[in-house]
């Protein structure tokens, strides 16, 4: 975490490469932070942009001893996500949805790229929380859902966490939501739920997981399936990242965090790196692998179950998961590239190894 006043002295790879003389190629290959004695990370473990105090490490490069931080707990602490998720008790993934509660997401900054939220601001919510799932019930006849969109997530996994039994009813009434906005919402929360749960402890059985949280004989079905598509979600996310990473470094992207979207009524998994030249973006699509597109607005376009074609679309692999050397090569080579796959992969198969 930051502790509190010390968020200008926050430091990045590319600065601390930097005060090493060194490229940040070199950097990311030697790990000079590894060595004996070295300041620790200030970004939580696992965190893929790594964060330092630039006052510990320019005193460990002096050869001074290194100042020791603040070790009490403060209010203006800045917490990463996963750090933010533990204060509150849940998953990191849960986060993404808690974050956008209006009590929160004002409060959101980003230091050298990485999204921070106040400690003080999560306890508040968390005091506030078990008050605000009891919020107006019911939803009278015509109107639309009484929770803003982006509050749905975090409001129905307070009542999840209440009552691993919760019904869509239950879920409708309290919140005033339709049917249509609960029957997404507690089946995908109970799915991310499932599948941190087989993370946390991979010798069960998605069955075993289900069972465990609570989740009743009814839903399972329902629960068990989403969890599928989660787990690939979160499989293929790391390979995503990697090749949106690779198009940094070469120049033809921004550093970029990739989401992973479900389409296709939730069955198929999608993303998109946006690019900085004549070409607006990549996506990848697990049917279809890779390919370019035409909108930098909406580089998924619309989902009819043929693989999509357009003047601006071509396709770079025939493979799932081609290594970014060759989707730099056929970027390169745009000219030969085909208007449709080569190939056609069912969800959850892969081609070749993720690096």
């Amino acid at each position: 975490m930051i502790r509190a006043g010390r968020r200008e002295y926050v430091q990045n790879s590319e600065e601390l490469a930097a005060a090493l003389g060194i490229t940040l190629g070199t950097f990311r290959n030697k790990l000079p932070y590894t060595a004996h004695g070295f300041p620790p990370l200030i970004s939580s473990q696992g965190a893929r942009v790594k964060l330092w105090d630039n006052r510990q490490t320019a005193a460990f490069l002096a050869g001074r001893p290194v100042p020791a931080l603040p070790d009490e707990d403060d209010d203006q602490d800045l917490l990463d996500r996963n750090e933010a998720a533990a204060e509150l008790g849940i998953a990191a993934k849960s986060w993404d949805a808690y974050k956008t509660a209006p009590q929160i997401k004002p409060h959101l900054t980003r230091i050298k790229g990485v999204e921070h939220c106040p400690r003080g601001i999560i306890r508040a919510y968390q005091a506030a929380r078990r008050t605000a799932v009891h919020g107006p019930r019911g939803r009278p006849r015509g109107s639309g859902d009484m929770v803003p969109r982006d509050e749905i997530p975090a409001r129905v996994g307070a009542l999840l966490d209440q009552d691993p039994a919760v019904t869509l009813a239950t879920v409708q009434d309290r919140l005033g939501l339709s049917y249509a906005a609960a029957a997404r919402a507690l089946p995908a929360l109970r799915a991310e739920r499932i599948a941190d749960l087989l993370q946390a402890q991979p010798a069960l059985t998605p069955e075993d997981a289900a069972v465990r949280l609570g989740y009743p004989t009814a839903v399972q079905r329902t629960a068990l399936a989403c969890a599928a598509t989660e787990m690939r979600a979160r499989q293929i996310r790391p390979y995503l990242q990697h090749v949106a990473d690779a198009l940094a470094d070469a120049g033809l992207a921004q550093t970029q965090i990739v989401s992973v979207h479900r389409v296709a009524g939730g069955e198929i998994l999608a993303a998109a790196v946006m690019l900085t030249g004549e070409t607006p973006a990549l996506v990848w699509d697990e049917r279809y692998g890779w390919r370019t597109a035409e909108s930098r607005r909406h580089p998924l376009g619309p989902h009819t179950g043929t693989p999509p074609q357009g003047e601006g679309i071509r396709y770079l692999s025939e493979h799932q998961q081609p290594e970014p050397a060759e989707l730099l090569s056929a970027l390169a080579d745009g000219r030969n590239l085909p208007r449709r796959p080569k190939a056609v992969h069912m969800p959850g198969t892969e081609t070749r190894p993720r690096p």
